[in-house]
């Protein structure tokens, strides 16, 4: 236990992105993105999230299909209500909001020119941002890559996504650098090797050096972020960057030195290794043994290496949602639903209807982890936890397992700064429901906040407070003193 409370200058709100919560999907001028091209993939209770093999041939049929079956495409509608949403982000007392650009909304056509029109939208949200209070973290590139860039390119394995890119990002920070002061490059960029249509822009192939195209295409990122960085203080902006990783605490299935070891070596190939390139500049040394022993070239130029060291991040960010165990056998082990990916399931913690394991004190052990790995300030970019839930016959949404969610996690926060570590922010996700990244459900809400809108796209868009948003507006005004009571 713990009596600390959250500093005075703490960052604390919520999260949305672009992808999820915009919708708007053919307005001033945006052009397709994979996310406008995912499926509602919506899995029986207790089943593994069924992944879409995106690959040529089903982004031709998405082109082509009835715009109604992409939920994504229509969002929450908050390209158009963001107004009324940030007022009610601001009476919860979000001293911080996150949120995304969208590349095809900025550069439709992927060829560096301006579509102005969603400058005018950008100029709007980040203004009504800053003027209920609360300071903008924003998101340059998630989850919601230009479909043309793959037509034209073939996605993050073309170096010449690197110019693209830096064009695209110094746009963005030319305009809003003197309003927005946290910035992310690449949201998770850690979901590459599982996720890579939407981080990377990489079809799946079928082909045996996939692996290899994905790690180029990965290191193409990280000199984008780079010159970024550079470009930025060659302009004297004050500005702050940020890494991103969707980090998996990772356990030993048992106390087996084979076990411990398999531990280490997922923590690091799944979490660390971004976060060594990003915030200490340079691959590290189980990385590059790993791409040696597994034939993988990046094609990694001096100058590329040298980016990468001049040019790191200035903070840690993280999405933390459930934590993994590995073991060296995992034969008679049973598996469970994760972020993503499957994972062995640990026998000790409860999960929720998608089975996703719950584990507060996890983001303290990571917290504690990353402060003596890295020695720089982090931010909780992204935690929450999707539950399935009606209003009842009142309307009412009395949803105290998000209040013991949100509030366990919390707790774990207040006890990593009294253990030391420098925790600068804390955005949930989401505040409002919206649309899931991973299946495009509807029904898997996050929010203190309701919409009416099914897994379809029927219902009014209502916004409606739940019982866990007075409970988190105590939170934020006690500065965390209520999570004692």
């Amino acid at each position: 236990m713990t009596s600390a409370l959250f500093p005075h200058d703490f960052l604390i709100g919520g999260a949305l992105s672009a992808a999820q919560a915009e919708g708007a999907w053919e307005a001033d001028g945006k052009s397709l993105t994979v996310a406008d091209c995912a499926p509602l993939t919506k899995p029986a209770p207790g089943e593994p999230t069924r992944t879409v093999r995106f690959d040529r041939e089903f982004l031709d049929h998405a082109k082509t299909a009835d715009p109604h079956d992409f939920p994504k495409r229509r969002g929450i509608d908050f390209y158009h209500r963001f107004e009324a949403d940030l007022d009610l982000l601001a009476e919860l007392g979000s001293t911080t909001f996150r949120f995304s650009f969208s590349w095809a909304r900025v550069m439709p056509n992927g060829d560096g020119k301006i579509n102005q029109e969603a400058f005018v939208y950008y100029d709007r949200l980040i203004d009504a941002i800053i003027t209920r209070g609360m300071a903008p973290v924003m998101t340059i590139s998630h989850f919601d890559f230009p479909m043309v860039l793959i037509e034209k390119y073939g996605g993050w394995a073309n170096r010449r996504l690197i110019d693209l890119y830096v064009t695209y990002a110094t746009s963005l920070l030319e305009r809003y650098g003197d309003r927005v002061k946290h910035w992310v490059p690449f949201n998770e960029i850690n979901m590459s090797v599982k996720a890579p249509e939407k981080t990377l822009g990489l079809l799946r192939t079928g082909d045996a050096a996939f692996e290899q195209t994905m790690f180029r295409a990965l290191h193409h990122q990280f000199v984008a972020s780079a010159k970024v960085i550079e470009w930025s203080k060659q302009q004297q902006l004050d500005v702050r960057f940020g890494s991103m990783v969707a980090y998996f605490t990772t356990y030993a299935a048992s106390s087996k030195p084979e076990d411990v070891l398999a531990a280490m070596q997922e923590d690091r190939l799944r979490n660390l290794l971004y976060l060594d390139v990003l915030n200490l500049g340079s691959y590290p040394f189980y990385a590059t043994q790993y791409f040696s022993q597994n034939s993988i070239d990046l094609e990694a130029t001096e100058e590329d290496l040298r980016l990468i060291a001049s040019h790191p991040c200035d903070f840690v960010g993280m999405s933390y949602y459930n934590s993994a165990i590995a073991a060296a056998n995992t034969e008679g082990l049973e598996i469970t639903s994760a972020n993503v990916h499957s994972v062995i399931k640990n026998p000790h913690l409860p999960a929720n209807d998608w089975g996703w394991q719950i584990d507060p004190v996890g983001l303290r052990i990571t917290l504690n982890d990353l402060q003596r790995l890295f020695n720089q300030p982090i931010f909780i970019l992204e935690n929450g936890c999707g539950f399935n839930e009606e209003p009842d016959e009142a309307g009412a949404i009395n949803d105290t397992y998000r209040t013991t969610f949100i509030g366990d996690h919390l707790r774990a926060v207040l006890q990593a700064l009294d253990d030391g570590v420098n925790v600068i922010g804390y955005t949930a996700w989401s505040p409002i429901d919206s649309i899931s990244s991973s299946t495009s459900e509807m029904t898997k809400r996050y929010g203190f906040i309701w919409v009416d809108q099914d897994d379809h796209g029927n219902g009014t868009l209502e916004r409606r407070k739940k019982l866990s948003f007075d409970w988190f507006r105590d939170v934020i005004k006690s500065r965390g003193a209520s999570l004692h009571a």
